[in-house]
C-alpha cells in the first residue's frame, strides 16, 4: 500500500515524546499505526487515550491481536474519509503518525479543515515536503503548504530520519514536523478567498503578483506600492491576508 514501516524503536519513542501537550486534549489519534511501532509509546500514557486509524486489514488484525487491551481503539478506515467530528464527538485531539508519503499533503489539508479540533500535530513526512511546510518567506521552497499551514499553526522541523530505519527503506529521507495551533485561528479576512488567493498566486510562482492574480479583482491602490511587483514567495501570511481583504469577489 506504499507504506514504509518504521523499525527503529528509539526513533519511534522520540516521535511520541515530541508531543508537547501544551494545549488541552486527552486523545491522540495515530494515522496508520501499522504494526504498532509508534503506538506502543503512546498507549498507556497518563491522561491520554490512544486511537489508531488503520486502512490495512492485516495491520488491524496484528494490532488487535498483539494489543488486545486496545482492540476497541483501532478503527479500520481510511483517515482521509474519517469524520473526526463524528467519531470523537467534537473532542479535541492530537494527530500523530508516520504519514504515507503519497497522501501527506492531503492529510495536512484535512488538519487545516479540522483545526478547531486539532491543537497539535506530530508527523513524519518526506523530508522535502516537511521542508516546504516549514519554509519561511523568501525561501525557494516556500509555497502553498507553507502559507496555509503557518496561517494557523506554529510549525517546527524537529529532526530528520534516514531511510535505513524503515522496512522497506524509502528512496528519500524523512523528517518529523510539529504543529502547535496558534491562539487565534480565525483570519481577518474571507478564509475561503484567502485559500484561493494563495493557491492562485503560487500556481504561477515565477510571475509577479499583478500577473499571477490578474484573474482576480485586486485593489492594488489600497496595498503597499511594491506588492504588485513582488512574487508570492516574498509574502508573509499577513501579507496574503491583506491582499485577500482587498479582493473584490
Amino acid at each position: 500500500m506504499g507504506q514504509h514501516f518504521l523499525a527503529d524503536p528509539n526513533i519511534a519513542r522520540k516521535i511520541a515524546e515530541s508531543l508537547t501537550r501544551n494545549q488541552q486534549y486527552t486523545i491522540v489519534l495515530e494515522v496508520g499505526p501499522g504494526t504498532g511501532m509508534l503506538s506502543q509509546f503512546l498507549m498507556g500514557k497518563p491522561g491520554l487515550q490512544w486511537i489508531g486509524v488503520e486502512l490495512d486489514s492485516e495491520s488491524v488484525n496484528f494490532l488487535t491481536t498483539n494489543y488486545p487491551d486496545y482492540a476497541a481503539s483501532v478503527i479500520e478506515a481510511d483517515f482521509l474519509h474519517v469524520d473526526p467530528e463524528k467519531i470523537l464527538a467534537g473532542q479535541h485531539f492530537a494527530l500523530i503518525g508516520n504519514f504515507p508519503y503519497h497522501i501527506s499533503s492531503q492529510i495536512i489539508f484535512k488538519v487545516l479543515k479540522h483545526r478547531r479540533q486539532i491543537p497539535e500535530v506530530v508527523g513524519m513526512l518526506q523530508k522535502e515536503v516537511a521542508e516546504r511546510i516549514a519554509a519561511k518567506p523568501g525561501s525557494k521552497t516556500y509555497g502553498i503548504l507553507s502559507v496555509l499551514t503557518q496561517a494557523f499553526y506554529h510549525v517546527k522541523l524537529l529532526f530528520t530520519v534516514p531511510p535505513h530505519v524503515f522496512i522497506p527503506p524509502p528512496k528519500v529521507r524523512s523528517a518529523v514536523l510539529r504543529f502547535e495551533r496558534k491562539e487565534n485561528i480565525v483570519l481577518d479576512c474571507d478564509e475561503i478567498l484567502f485559500f484561493k488567493v494563495v493557491k492562485t498566486a503560487f500556481n504561477q510562482r515565477r510571475k509577479t503578483l499583478r500577473n499571477s492574480l490578474k484573474t482576480m479583482s485586486v485593489a492594488w491602490d489600497k496595498l503597499p506600492v511594491d506588492f504588485p511587483q513582488k512574487r508570492p514567495e516574498q509574502l508573509s501570511v499577513s501579507d496574503f491576508v491583506e491582499i485577500t481583504r482587498n479582493v473584490t469577489v
